[in-house]
């Protein structure tokens, strides 16, 4: 299950440039930088976190910060294994885009502000205004840029958005695709759009914010085998284009989860959060909006 490149190099580093929009700094698809590498048995991901697109205005009225460099260092499986158990996300980045991007999906906002509750709000339902851009992003208050969703921006620079793309790695090692792949997962046939089986619960909410479950909350979907293409950690088993014998892939979908929660391998512990600084220059937790 080896991939057909081996190693993967992209440079957008030039003289950082800081320009003024509307009274605040912001950075340049100009001023990003990524290295992708396998050595042994493992792909390494060195980055500063800027993007290589065009983004949004950082600050704005939904999120206070602004997006600044950061230093990076992941750490993958360069041949990943499917695990016996499934891994939740919890609060932890789920992977890294091929331009150095973090993919974390998880909101640090909660029903009353306490997570405690178990009712955290989905950054992408649309009720609660996290400031994000036309990438499905925004920054953390530690400047770190970082996708929540379907990443336009650079999946634009890739291709057409009608061809099956890969985008990132997760943490475990597994690749990820945007939301095309194959009709057959066994050979490279006719592309669709592959869908989740996530679905909104039906009913009202028994306790916490009560109400129709209508996408608030992360709780209020419900994983249905086979109501899509995708397992419960948004993947399948598979050829691609970069692996022609098959492998397990995760796939970002335009609907929930959007970025997968959980992982069919062990993720990295190079991707995990430990207190404020984080390890490896890793986004810490702040204060809100945080992710």
């Amino acid at each position: 299950m080896k991939p057909a490149a081996q190693k993967i190099k992209v440079y957008y580093l030039l003289p950082l440039l800081l320009f003024a929009i509307c009274g605040f700094s912001q950075t340049s698809e100009k001023d990003s930088h990524v290295d992708i590498v396998v050595r042994g048995d493992y792909r390494y991901i060195t980055a500063n976190g800027i993007p290589n697109h065009r983004h949004g205005d950082f600050p704005n009225r939904g999120n206070p910060n602004t997006i600044r460099a950061q230093s990076y260092t992941f750490r993958v499986p360069a041949n990943p294994r499917l695990a016996n158990e499934l891994t939740p996300l919890g609060m932890n980045p789920f992977g890294i885009a091929i331009n150095g991007v973090p993919f974390d999906p998880g909101a640090a906002e909660w029903w009353n502000n306490d997570p405690a509750s178990g009712w955290q709000y989905e950054a992408l339902s649309g009720k609660i205004n996290l400031g994000m851009d036309q990438n499905n992003a925004h920054v953390q208050p530690n400047g770190a840029y970082h996708y929540h969703g379907l990443p336009t921006g650079l999946i634009e620079r890739l291709g057409d958005g009608q061809r099956m793309v890969l985008i990132g790695y997760a943490a475990d090692g597994f690749p990820i695709y945007e939301r095309y792949g194959y009709a057959r997962k066994d050979i490279r046939t006719d592309i669709k759009q592959l869908r989740s089986s996530y679905r909104l619960k039906t009913g009202t909410r028994a306790n916490g914010p009560g109400g129709k479950y209508d996408g608030s909350f992360v709780q209020d979907y419900e994983y249905v085998a086979g109501a899509g293409d995708l397992d419960q950690c948004n993947g399948r088993e598979g050829v691609t284009p970069e692996y022609l014998s098959g492998t397990y892939y995760y796939v970002i979908t335009s609907e929930f989860p959007f970025i997968p929660r959980c992982f069919r391998g062990t993720p990295d512990d190079s991707f995990r959060r430990r207190g404020p600084a984080g390890p490896r220059g890793r986004p810490p937790v702040g204060r809100p909006p945080r992710n």
